[in-house]
């Protein structure tokens, strides 16, 4: 009756299970199901869930679009819409973040892939066996000047993705027991999106065509439990019939790690290749504390912070350049071996910043009742940087000792949470 007192459990058994442990090099790829992109609109525990939306115009605008669902437990979830617009030409940005009301999920004849509220749509089609066999409607309505409306349509050529198949595929776990985990991390990916429609700013309205990406993350744990760091990089180019590279990459806390509590600092990095609007790859690859990464691994996905300076604004080393790396099984039959690509970007420093749309205090842009959960511990301090420029992703094809280049925009965030 008094065994309940005592933990059994080894101290230094793994407490943090990445979704790169599951599944081999040639079994990255799992192909998104329906239900993969459903919402969960959870009302109980703590998840946050997200679905967004980036699109890079081909006169160089940036448009996010984002839902937060957060439920922390003993509240009503909070449902917020985000968008923010910024113009590499004039510098300008439109944010926006509300709160949204009479939100439903689904709508009347639609699954969870579709949502409303007063303040916003999105609307899920399917339209299986053409040439664009998925797409969204966004419709919103943020404030009285901000009005959006945008297509956004999966090209059939390129599925989408999570890490892994089957029900367990795109998890990263936290806790001893993968059954029952303290909790989770997943992504899933739509890594190229045609974009058209129009943004109406201040009663001028505003063509949109371009590229994007689609993500619908999950976090069913408080933020600064899951991560101290994230990073994320998303291009597009039209080069070489179509290309796109993303990366999403965070680094647990020290209290999650392959060996217990105080083994943290695991870096787990996932992303995908797009050549010729094609699916060329996806990658994946986790880096634990002490080890060095393998320059020449046939398997890569990695972000690396080059010249961090300290950023008296934030208290925090920001870099100045950022080399992204991608490398991995190719999933084109008649090209047999390893996609190998990468991307270096300069940021600029302090003084003289490179493509900085903003950096921004996180917790001003997440719900209040998420700001509430993770504001009182101490030493967390979470900013948010955003960047996009102009910039060249260098391929090198299965069999090919001559790289090519693909000319676009990359856009990259890097988080600080503590």
């Amino acid at each position: 009756m008094f065994s309940s007192f005592f933990s059994t459990a080894d101290p230094q058994a793994p407490n943090f299970h990445s979704v790169t442990s599951k599944f081999k090099p040639t079994e990255l790829f799992g192909e998104l199901k329906p239900k993969d992109n459903e919402l969960l609109c959870t009302s109980s525990g703590f998840v946050a869930e997200t679905q967004i939306f980036y699109i890079t115009t081909t006169d160089g605008k940036s448009i996010m679009c984002q839902l937060i669902h957060s439920s922390v437990g003993l509240w009503y979830p909070t449902i917020q819409f985000t968008c923010k617009i910024y113009d590499t030409k004039t510098q300008k940005i439109t944010w926006k973040s509300i709160n949204v009301s009479n939100f439903t999920c689904p709508p009347p004849g639609l699954d969870k892939r579709s949502c409303k509220a007063d303040e916003f749509s999105y609307t899920h089609k399917s339209k299986p066996g053409s040439d664009y066999p998925e797409s969204y409607t966004v419709q919103a309505n943020p404030a009285p000047d901000v009005q959006i409306f945008l297509e956004l349509t999966r090209p059939a050529s390129v599925p989408g993705w999570k890490i892994g198949s089957g029900d367990e595929g795109g998890y990263s776990q936290f806790g001893p027991d993968t059954s029952n985990p303290d909790g989770y991390v997943i992504h899933r990916f739509w890594p190229v999106l045609k974009a058209s429609g129009h943004i109406v700013l201040g009663g001028k309205a505003t063509p949109v065509e371009g590229r994007g990406m689609f993500v619908h993350a999950i976090q069913g744990m408080r933020p600064d439990l899951v991560a101290t760091a994230w990073n994320f990089g998303h291009f597009q180019s039209p080069d070489l019939g179509g290309v796109s590279a993303i990366q999403m990459e965070f680094t647990t806390t020290k209290s999650y790690g392959r060996k217990g509590a105080g083994s943290g600092g695991v870096i787990v990095n996932i992303g995908s290749l797009v050549v010729g609007e094609k699916l060329v790859a996806v990658t994946a690859e986790t880096k634990y504390p002490n080890e060095k990464s393998d320059a020449d691994s046939l398997v890569k996905s990695r972000v690396t912070h080059l010249r961090p300076i300290l950023d008296p604004d934030t208290g925090y080393q920001k870099p100045c350049e950022l080399l992204f790396e991608w490398a991995g099984p190719s999933l084109v039959t008649d090209k047999p071996g390893t996609y190998n690509a990468s991307l270096n970007v300069d940021v600029g420093d302090v003084e003289q910043p490179k493509g900085l749309i903003e950096k921004v205090d996180f917790l001003a842009e997440v719900p209040k009742v998420l700001k509430m959960a993770v504001s009182y511990v101490a030493g967390t301090k979470p900013y948010l940087y955003m960047w996009i420029n102009p910039s060249k992703l260098v391929i090198t094809e299965p069999g090919s000792d001559a790289p090519v280049e693909a000319s676009g925009y990359m856009y990259n965030e890097a988080t600080f949470i503590s």
